[in-house]
């Protein structure tokens, strides 16, 4: 009998269909080994571990005393006709489920898909989430609740995709929450609506209030309460004190801080020598009566070692932000160096509130420098760069153009310290007790002036502990339009980040609260990957521009007024038909020098993105063409190598 395998082995187009069936079955059996074997393993190849857990999270599950439930409702059916869904939905669930492997079983996550009219749909309802509508009348929900063994309940409604960036933030920010008895307490001291916001208190009263979206933030993570702007002690509950753009404090106000400070409390502090946002407008459109432009600390901050002056801002021709300010729509836009657009490269990423932080934007921001002789360690947490001046704020409060404030630019080649930490013993700014009373006291309820006549029992001369304090001399960094997009209203609205405002501001809480397991997550880049070549590209157009511009529209002027002063020549002049000739030939020169001037500074205006465009045209070439050329360049390559291979094999075979 013959063997088959020998007819196999004698015909290679029989061979090679066996080979092709093998290598099929084996590409199937590998493919699905590696789904169950390797369904959980990952490599992260992007810059900044976008798809990597934080220490942080670590932290927050190795500390966790308690199981917390996790119940992820997500449509998967419905939702397999919108890839951007899925795709984000997946990414989700695999962090989930990370979490969930690494939580030493005290996360137990259930993965329920509401089914339309089911009651898994009925509970999404009534656990507060929220479902997206698709075009055919069904609803797709993709949210999460937690819960613990008690009675407590989070969730975030919808996981949108301006959220994106944040999702390992929200998600372990959610699961500490459900982990802690009780949120901490942020005391807040400010002069700005920061939970009313555009409308005002009036606004609010009506329901129709927008308050800042950082403040959004801080209610979901810590119990608030707002101080009046005038109070006698800080409240002992109050973990980490807020001051926020203050109206000017009396000496009480600033006893009871510095006192607190004494006690070892901590103080996020915001002063602004110009602030914008403190013009937010109130009902009637206008900004509400007692807002401040500026704002101060006044003794504290030179008992704490900071110098401070209320009468300057920073200018930074390199930081500057780029804004709508010309009617010429071949140039519309120009540089505002007094809004500036901090990058990480100017951040002190020895500490941890600005390790990671990305790009924070600010409005006319102040100042600080460390006082001589001060007891306190001085360190700096942002810094603008070194092509920056300081100007005026009487200057700025007259509204230059930004064509304006580049034109008279002049920097110190210094570089100013825009927020700082202040770490060390202190002693009191108070060094003689508390302050007397003002005459209105007398006016107050006895069990009120019996407190404050206990108060010098309670003076503290020196803190403690060292002093942490975190001051940001800027106030605008609150404001919406700084740093994240909205869209919706009321409850529904929902937040896209472009800037790291909102999270340096948390980032700075957490610290001083002592808890610094949610600095480290990091906001997954934002997105926010500038193209500083071009940015670069623009700001040298835009000086060789302005340059350009002012002498030749200073030849233009000179021009025009040669051509009125010989015109009145001419006038005077009479009947001299010389005079009146030579008059009218200068006239002539003259015009065709001021039609040669509009001539060139159009010349200037046309190519003022000459740099730009020719590095996109190199981009384009490099992307489109360049690559597949390399790509086809080594292919023709490695067949070249392959056939001399080949050939010497076969001329070797004939030997």
């Amino acid at each position: 009998m013959k063997n088959p395998f020998n007819r196999l082995a004698s015909s290679p187009s029989a061979m090679g269909v066996a080979a092709l069936v093998l290598l099929a079955v084996l590409f199937v059996a590998v493919n699905l080994f590696s789904m169950v074997t390797f369904r959980s393993a990952q490599i992260d190849l992007t810059q900044n571990r976008l798809f990597t857990l934080s220490k942080g999270t670590a932290h927050v599950l190795a500390d966790l005393k308690e199981p917390v439930t996790l119940r992820f409702f997500y449509s998967e059916k419905l939702a397999n006709d919108y890839p951007q869904i899925k795709t984000y939905a997946d990414r989700a669930r695999d962090m989930l489920e990370e979490i969930r492997d690494r939580s030493n079983g005290k996360i137990i996550l259930q993965v329920i898909d509401p089914a339309p009219y089911s009651e898994q749909e009925d509970l999404a309802m009534s656990l507060g989430l929220k479902g997206a509508p698709t075009g055919d009348g069904d609803v797709i929900y993709f949210g999460l609740v937690g819960t613990n063994l008690v009675d407590g309940i989070e969730a975030i409604p919808y996981f949108s995709d301006a959220r994106a960036p944040y999702l390992e933030y929200d998600v372990t920010r959610l699961i500490q929450n459900l982990a802690r008895p009780k949120k901490p307490v942020l005391g807040i001291v400010t002069n700005l609506p920061m939970d009313t916001g555009s409308g005002g208190l009036l606004a609010a009263m009506k329901g129709l209030s927008q308050p800042f979206m950082v403040y959004e933030e801080l209610r979901q993570r810590f119990a608030i309460n707002f101080l009046e702007q005038d109070f006698s002690r800080v409240p002992s509950d109050v973990d980490v004190l807020m001051i926020a753009h203050p109206r000017d404090l009396n000496a009480r106000t600033l006893y009871a801080i510095d006192q607190f400070v004494m006690r070892g409390g901590r103080v996020l502090a915001f002063v602004d020598p110009q602030s914008e946002v403190s013009f937010t407008p109130g009902a009637d459109g206008k900004p509400v009566s007692g807002y401040s432009q500026s704002s101060d600390l006044g003794p504290l901050l030179k008992d704490w070692g900071v110098g401070y002056d209320t009468g300057s801002v920073v200018a930074d021709r390199d930081l500057a932000m780029r804004v709508r300010s010309n009617a010429d729509p071949r140039r519309p836009t120009s540089d505002y160096v007094l809004w500036l657009a901090v990058p990480g490269a100017n951040m002190n990423r020895s500490d941890i509130v600005t390790a990671d932080i990305g790009t924070i934007n600010l409005g006319t921001p102040g100042y600080f420098t460390p006082l001589a002789g001060a007891k306190t360690r001085f360190t700096p947490l942002i810094s603008s760069s070194t092509n920056a001046e300081t100007l005026p704020v009487d200057a700025i409060r007259k509204g230059p153009r930004p064509d304006e404030l580049l034109e008279s630019f002049k920097p110190t080649g210094k570089s100013y310290v825009l927020a700082a930490r202040i770490s060390g013993p202190l002693s009191s700014a108070f060094p003689d007790g508390p302050p007397l009373p003002p005459a209105s006291d007398s006016q107050k309820p006895k069990a009120q002036q019996q407190t404050l006549k206990q108060e010098p029992k309670d003076f503290i001369a020196s803190s403690r502990s060292d002093a942490n304090i975190i001051l940001v001399a800027d106030s605008d960094i609150f404001d919406d339009r700084f740093w994240v997009h909205i869209e919706g209203q009321g409850p529904d609205r929902t937040a896209d980040p472009f800037a790291d405002n909102a999270r340096f501001i948390m980032s700075a809480i957490d610290n001083l609260m002592g808890s610094d397991d949610l600095i480290s997550l990091r906001a997954r880049a934002p997105g926010d990957r500038p193209f500083t070549v071009v940015d670069d590209l623009q700001r040298k157009a835009d000086a060789r521009f302005l340059a350009g511009q002012q002498r030749l529209q200073g030849q233009i002027a000179a021009a025009e007024k040669h051509i009125a002063d010989l015109q009145t020549q001419s006038d005077a002049g009479g009947e001299d038909r010389d005079h009146e000739a030579a008059i009218k030939a200068e006239t002539a020169r003259v015009r065709t020098e001021l039609l040669s001037s509009r001539h060139a500074l159009r010349e200037v205006q046309r190519s003022l993105r000459a740099d730009i465009d020719r590095l996109g045209t190199r981009v384009r070439f490099v992307n489109v063409a360049l690559v597949p050329l390399l790509l086809a360049a080594a292919a023709l390559v490695l067949a070249f190598i392959h056939h001399r291979r080949r050939k010497a094999r076969a001329a070797g075979g004939l030997k």
